[in-house]
């Protein structure tokens, strides 16, 4: 099926184009695997999307940017993870959503575009990057709390709601040092506004750090039917419990079907056994193994596969660690796909990688 989505690859460049109502979605990849210049690396992006005709809706930027801030060379919102604790990683990869042929409009936060909603034939959609907290000086719990409010509050602003939100990117300054602060916040806030009873976002969440100093900055996917002929449901992982049987609050995928298209979001995976515990917790190229077989039970789940990805990413504490999954995919017989390397911190000190992947298929519902 991944023959009709339309790729192209070009010099450090991944990008999958699908069909929307009205329109195009375009996904793409600008990496350097090994670091490189922020620079080149923007004027890659930039440079594809104007050749292309797009639009950019949001995009994610891993690893240092020109004099330490964040991708001042982006005219576009993008979430910015890079400098854990303090510690600038290396420029790795820019990534970006981004539209042809639909009508967009910026979302504004504080007087900053943070973001683009789209009024789509069948969907009104939106995509938010870099939201961070109302105060940078407030404690951690609190930070993530106003992370979730100023989320809430923006997409109302775009006409949409927490009941329309099907993934967020979180990403935590030193999160080993207050992770289960954090579930315990983002679990009392999705108790008190009602999440659990209806669809719980696929999500990320990774230590990575950010220019501003916050404890935390987001992103976030949003979508809101017009009709029938869309739907936005919850994926279970058929070789992991749920998340919250060990009280983290996501889910770990979720499918988005709309005529024509289905999208699935698979959220940052980890060597979790079924039980909820660390797998091989000093092994990373088992970790590697592990992670990789329940991504793909998901999407094979879901009648995909690895051709299908459109867009994906790897974190490593220690990006020295990579090659145990260029290892892994080679024996697997997995070809290029679109994938950027980040370092970031997974949410337990003896988790050594974590893996999150978008994948589409054209199919009816």
């Amino acid at each position: 099926m991944s023959g009709v989505l339309k790729r192209s690859i070009v010099e450090g460049i991944q990008a999958v184009c699908l069909p929307s109502p009205g329109g195009e979605e375009w996904f793409v990849s600008a990496d350097a695997p090994h670091g490189g210049d922020a620079g080149t690396l923007q004027q890659s992006a930039r440079g594809f999307l104007g050749a292309h005709g797009l639009k950019a809706v949001a995009g994610l930027a891993f690893g240092a940017c020109d004099a330490g801030r964040p991708a001042d060379g982006l005219p576009w919102p993008v979430t910015w993870a890079g400098a854990d604790g303090g510690v600038v990683s290396p420029a790795t990869g820019i990534q970006v959503h981004a539209v042809t042929g639909l009508t967009m409009e910026p979302v504004v936060l504080d007087g900053l575009v943070v973001g683009h909603v789209v009024d789509a034939p069948d969907a009104r959609w939106c995509v938010l990057s870099g939201v961070g907290p109302a105060d940078g000086s407030a404690d951690r719990a609190t930070q993530a709390r106003s992370v979730f409010e100023r989320l809430e509050a923006t997409l109302a602003s775009a006409g949409l709601g927490l009941p329309d939100l099907a993934r967020t990117w979180l990403y935590l300054d030193r999160i080993l040092e207050w992770y289960d602060d954090f579930n315990r916040v983002r679990t009392e806030f999705f108790t008190q506004r009602g999440v659990f009873d209806g669809l719980v976002p696929a999500s990320t969440g990774i230590g990575a750090g950010n220019p501003q100093g916050y404890a935390m900055v987001a992103g976030a996917l949003a979508i809101r039917p017009r009709n029938g002929s869309v739907a936005v449901v919850e994926v279970a992982s058929p070789l992991q419990c749920t998340a919250r049987a060990y009280r983290s609050s996501f889910s770990r995928a979720v499918e988005i079907r709309r005529p024509g298209i289905r999208r699935l979001l698979v959220s940052g995976t980890a060597s979790i056994a079924p039980d909820g515990a660390t797998a091989w917790p000093t092994d990373v190229r088992k970790q590697v193994d592990l992670t990789l077989d329940v991504v793909e039970g998901i999407l094979q789940s879901r009648q995909m596969g690895w051709a299908d990805i459109t867009r994906s990413v790897a974190y490593f504490p220690d990006l020295a660690n990579a090659h145990h999954l260029d290892a892994a995919l080679r024996e697997r017989g997995i070809a290029a796909m679109p994938l950027t390397l980040a370092k970031g911190d997974v949410c337990r000190d003896d988790l050594l990688f974590e893996l999150e992947a978008d994948a589409a298929v054209v199919a009816g519902l």
